[in-house]
């Protein structure tokens, strides 16, 4: 395989696949046909990446991509979880599932202590548009919550315009950078491959061929948009959570339209939320030890450290220096930054 910092030129030469060879239906590859070529990198993660419309996609995931893009319909109490992969979304989804239904259940009974997170707040493209290309998602209670990892550039016209809420969680580039890598070699599939070392798999996230990337771009695309509809996308950071998770979830359940009553915090609500959603508290659960809620993925491979600043484990310093650079570069004038972000610690 080519060198990883010969990326550049891999990309510029490496031959479009047809939709044949990636194994799309027929109905699929008529929608393939009206897109730009994608371009194919072999042996990244465990099958390849192909980019299409600017962001790359593991080969699997372009099919359940496409009938999402083209077949789902927003409702306006929907709620979609959106972000990278290795951001936060398990405690995402947990935190938030748990305000909206918090007068459905009570604490010793909630469905998070027998049902993993990513069964009932379940991924468009890793599960719905997966398992059918055509899901029934009318029998889904309101407020349906939804996941995904796919761009804002690329959700559904029917979504942009609508007044679903969107909640975006952005973890720093270098924490991402060291869970999505610690989290690639636990793959099942890595097993025919070896370990994928952490120079090369540098390499690639500075190159932006990353699931779902480029990183910077990814970002971009919900941070701008929650500039533009602050009502409808709010864009949250990883970090925050960690340092003040109680009025960070304050700030969810406004947002969501449920907030908190005065009730509710004399009755320590909010905490028992935070507890119940804690990496600890879901990590220690039966539920959460066994099994396989994203394809080749152990369950508890979704919980490792869960912390800020593990990147100063393994990143060296000129890792650092360009890494920071680049996220200099990639996101300036536009407001988002990442300094001050990095050694955050929890309280």
């Amino acid at each position: 395989m080519a060198e990883a910092n010969n990326l550049a030129t891999q990309n510029s030469t490496t031959p479009s696949h047809s939709p044949e060879e990636v194994g799309l239906s027929h109905e699929c590859q008529e929608m393939h046909a009206s897109s730009p070529p994608r371009t194919r990198v072999e042996e990244w993660i465990e099958d390849p990446l192909y980019q299409h419309q600017g962001f790359w996609f593991i080969e699997r995931r372009l099919e359940a991509v496409l009938w999402f893009q083209s077949n789902f319909k927003s409702c306006d109490r929907d709620i979609i979880l959106a972000t990278l992969p290795k951001s936060g979304t398990t405690w995402l989804k947990s935190l938030v599932f748990a305000t909206v239904n918090r007068t459905k259940y009570s604490f010793s009974d909630n469905p998070l202590l027998t049902a993993n997170p990513h069964e009932l707040v379940p991924f468009f493209e890793l599960k719905l548009y997966t398992d059918n290309q055509l899901p029934n998602l009318s029998n889904i209670s309101h407020p349906r919550v939804f996941a995904t990892h796919i761009p804002y550039q690329l959700l559904p016209e029917t979504t942009k315009n609508s007044n679903c809420r969107i909640i975006y969680l952005c973890r720093n580039p270098r924490d991402t950078f060291i869970s999505s890598w610690h989290f690639v070699n636990k793959s099942s599939r890595r097993e025919s491959l070896g370990p994928l070392s952490l120079e090369e798999a540098f390499e690639w996230f500075c190159n932006g061929v990353i699931p779902f990337g480029p990183y910077w771009n990814h970002l971009l695309g919900y941070w701008n948009e929650s500039l533009t509809r602050p009502r409808n996308v709010l864009f949250l950071r990883y970090e925050e959570l960690k340092e003040d998770i109680v009025s960070q979830l304050r700030r969810i359940a406004d947002f969501l339209g449920c907030p908190f009553s005065l009730e509710e915090g004399r009755q320590g609500v909010i905490e028992e939320i935070v507890r119940l959603c804690s990496f600890e508290s879901l990590r220690n659960l039966e539920v959460n030890k066994t099994g396989c809620f994203i394809p080749g993925y152990e369950s508890n491979s979704l919980f490792r450290r869960g912390e800020v600043g593990d990147w100063m484990n393994y990143l060296t310093p000129p890792m650092v220096k360009r890494l920071d650079q680049l996220m200099r570069e990639k996101l300036s004038d536009s407001g988002l930054e990442f300094d001050g972000y990095y050694s955050l610690l929890p309280k």
